[in-house]
């Protein structure tokens, strides 16, 4: 063992004559454990929270959303075009609209869009979703002749009817009568509920077949089609290759772009609490530097006798550099495994309940990225070490002779 590493450890584990310097010495182990341990969780709650966010949001709508400028006549022709795209693994056609939503308890706006059963299961996690009944319902009228459509399970709880209800559906897309102008109107079987876990669907979205959603809108073709990627982060580059592999006539877009006012926000509000917390290690790491100076003053004697013994400055120097580096390593190691541990634990149970009519999801979710966690690691001792470097200096430079006249 180096003897400026045994020396350094010597001075750490051995009992002082000033017991202060000693509780200074384990504040400031404790005070970088806090900082370091408050920044993984903190860290955790944003990519827990945006993580949570972003596959509820995929689970519900497409990656890759395609539009056609002469229209989309023969859906199945077009998504089996769009399927040749490479990347894409699965598309859909869709039809959206909006409507009223009444039954005898309540009534509602919502959004209600056409699909094909079949083929939307392999886009979105709807028919997966299901707390009640079947998306494939919607595609069959029932014995009185009225056509199915699956509603969120908060809308179903909102108006007051579920499976086998009635409810009436008014869109604007109406007609002239002796009376002047009519909205549409038509009544409904619930056929399904479903729970994505994200409110805006839950309780604002209805599924009906296509051909139904058609005629509800009074539209002659569909509106565009919603496909499916391998990996969602190569949706941006999916849907830039999408006019070049189709024609000029087609135009796409991906989740990021529909979704980048929120990811942005969650982003930088990372950043901010990020940096905001990453503060209190450095506050900690101040300690050190009170720490290391009151030992420099109390081993005076020592660094003199020492440097008459043989012993160079750089030497002294590495003495109390690797004593800061022992503090902020085991300080910076033990906050980064409680703060992983205490996120794992939190995230299992989900202890922490939040509203979801404000986030979107029930319960404060956590999730430790190995990258967050390995640069806070380096961040935190990166700074303990740079807090050793004035001391550690100002014991190399110590004159031997000055430092034993009066012993």
């Amino acid at each position: 063992m180096p003897f400026e590493l045994q020396i350094a450890l010597r001075y750490l584990l051995a009992k002082r004559r000033q017991v202060f310097i000693s509780v200074i010495t384990l504040v400031s182990t404790i005070g970088v454990t806090v900082g370091v341990m408050a920044l993984v969780i903190a860290l955790a709650i944003m990519t827990g929270l945006q993580q949570e966010l972003q596959d509820r949001i995929l689970g519900a709508m497409a990656h890759v959303n395609v539009w056609k400028t002469s229209g989309i006549g023969d859906y199945r022709a077009e998504v089996e075009r769009v399927r040749q795209v490479p990347g894409i693994v699965a598309a859909a056609p869709a039809v959206y609209g909006k409507a009223l939503i009444s039954s005898e308890r309540g009534d509602m706006f919502i959004t209600v869009k056409g699909v094909d059963p079949v083929l939307e299961r392999d886009v979105t996690e709807v028919a997966a979703a299901m707390t009640g009944g079947s998306l494939d319902a919607i595609t069959a009228e029932d014995a009185d002749g009225l056509p199915g459509i699956v509603i969120g399970h908060e809308l179903a709880g909102a108006i007051g009817a579920f499976v086998g209800d009635t409810v009436n559906l008014v869109t604007p897309q109406g007609q002239l009568s002796p009376m002047g102008y009519m909205p549409r109107q038509r009544r409904f079987r619930i056929v399904g509920t479903f729970r994505l876990g994200l409110l805006e669907f839950d309780s604002a979205y209805g599924f009906v077949s296509i051909a139904v959603a058609q005629r509800m809108t009074a539209k002659s073709q569909i509106d565009h089609l919603e496909a499916r990627v391998t990996n969602i982060y190569d949706a941006p580059q999916v849907a830039d290759a999408v006019p070049g592999r189709l024609g000029g006539d087609y135009v796409a877009s991906d989740w990021s772009d529909l979704n980048r006012t929120l990811y942005s926000a969650l982003y930088l509000e990372k950043i901010a609490m990020g940096l905001g917390i990453g503060l209190i290690v450095a506050v900690a790491a101040l300690n050190i530097v009170a720490s290391l100076i009151l030992l420099v003053m109390e081993k005076t004697r020592d660094i003199a006798i020492l440097k008459t013994m043989g012993a160079s400055s750089r030497s002294v120097m590495l003495i109390f550099l690797v004593q800061g580096l022992v503090i902020g390593t085991i300080g910076t190691v033990v906050g980064a495994v409680l703060g992983a541990g205490i996120s794992y634990v939190l995230d299992a149970y989900r202890v922490i309940s939040i509203p979801g009519d404000v986030y979107q999801v029930t319960y404060l979710p956590f999730r430790v990225l190995p990258r967050d966690l390995m640069t806070i690691v380096v961040g935190g001792i990166v700074i303990c070490f740079f807090a050793t470097l004035y001391p550690s200096r100002q014991a190399a430079r110590l004159d031997p002779a000055q430092a034993l006249r009066y012993e």
